[in-house]
């Protein structure tokens, strides 16, 4: 067992910050209070004068696919041999040994949500990781958490063999949803009659649980037309909808509330090498806050390093987001925009004891983590040097 003390408890869910204990046990939080009951042997993490905060989790990357420094050896988010994908998985490329997850844990970044994309029409299943391990079978925390699609230039610029317009995209995702509907239906139809059975189509099964809501399209879309091709196919065959990137989100963030789907915005701290990106702005994550939009703030690391995810925060911060909101927009919020909320992104009894002890924010620079913990081990301490 650990206990952390005294210390000023931001645990993402309450606006205000409070001093309390946190008891762990057996790698998840057992009690918040003061004057807790603490066994024999607990050990003790003294966090007087300090701060302690859920650990970050980030809503979309690829890190652990796209390896730190790997350059084209390590590449291995895109199939480029073929541009409907939904097959794969992130978990099947996923290397634990990614130097850019240990900076992202030193950092206080413990869950990501990283996978395949975005130059494909449909890319594969996202997965939620902790950051540290040496196995990702023994790092996952849910091994599908949304359905990789994107629209705009992407897929244009990067398999233009097989598209070349924004309608030919769209057209391909319509195509491979209807195509999975149809078998769905016959194995429903089939019921236990094998001879009935459809033949084995690994694609199809792959879209099944987007097509119960199991899981939700996660699109990439930076132009606001874009989202809305993205909604209006995911209304066509009634299936839940995440937008990644949201670029020219504060364009239209009219509709975007009537639409109140969940929006993950980024990478920001980056520049407008694309003609989507022209409109690419700091103001985008507050402004959709402020409008009552569920808002998650992203790297898509490795554009930005995945360890920068809190400074993103700090940056909108600096730029009028409310500090709260730039809190729960890496924390609470990208859990619950990747189906993940019952484990990890606020410090709260029966979730994972995922913990950030700081002398600060560490949303505000020059702030130093002292602890970082996942699962209850601690993975960081103060005498440890700092990446980066």
């Amino acid at each position: 067992m650990l206990c952390i003390k005294n210390g000023l408890v931001n645990d993402a869910v309450n606006r205000e910050p409070y001093i309390a204990d946190i008891l762990v046990d057996a790698g998840k939080i057992s009690a918040i209070g003061l004057n807790l009951e603490i066994p024999e042997g607990t050990e003790i993490i003294d966090a007087s004068g300090l701060e302690v905060y859920p650990g970050f989790v980030e809503a979309h990357a690829h890190t652990g696919l796209d390896g730190h420094g790997a350059g084209q050896i390590q590449m291995d988010y895109n199939e480029k041999n073929d541009i409907i994908t939904p097959q794969l998985r992130a978990i099947d490329g996923i290397n634990p040994m990614d130097e850019g997850l240990k900076m992202a844990a030193i950092a206080g970044v413990t869950t990501v949500c990283t996978g395949p994309g975005s130059t494909n029409v449909l890319g594969g299943t996202f997965a939620a990781i902790k950051t540290w391990g040496k196995r990702v079978d023994n790092m996952i925390v849910k091994e599908a958490i949304g359905m990789k699609c994107a629209f705009g230039e992407n897929p244009k610029t990067y398999h233009s063999k097989f598209t070349t317009s924004r309608m030919t995209t769209a057209f391909y995702l319509r195509q491979a949803l209807a195509k999975a509907k149809e078998y769905m239906m016959l194995k429903e139809a089939a019921g236990c009659d094998t001879s009935k059975m459809p033949p084995l189509d690994m694609k199809h099964e792959a879209l099944i649980p987007v097509l119960k809501k199991e899981i939700p399209l996660k699109a990439h879309a930076h132009a606001a037309d874009d989202f809305f091709t993205a909604l209006r196919i995911a209304k066509e065959f009634d299936v839940n909808i995440t937008l990644e990137h949201v670029t020219e989100g504060h364009l239209v963030v009219d509709e975007l509330v009537k639409e109140n789907v969940p929006l993950a915005i980024g990478p920001t701290m980056t520049g407008g090498s694309k003609y989507e990106l022209r409109n690419l702005s700091w103001e985008t994550a507050r402004v959709l806050a402020e409008a009552g939009c569920q808002v998650s703030i992203i790297t898509d690391a490795q554009v930005i390093p995945q360890e920068f995810l809190p400074v993103c925060a700090g940056i909108a911060v600096e730029n009028g987001m409310d500090p709260f909101m730039a809190l729960q927009a890496i924390t609470i919020n990208p859990a619950k925009h990747c189906l993940i909320e019952d484990r990890v992104g606020s410090l709260e009894v029966g979730k994972d004891a995922d913990i950030v002890i700081a002398d600060g924010s560490p949303l505000t620079l020059p702030t130093k983590i002292h602890y970082v913990l996942i699962d209850g081990k601690i993975i960081k301490k103060p005498e440890d040097r700092q990446l980066r």
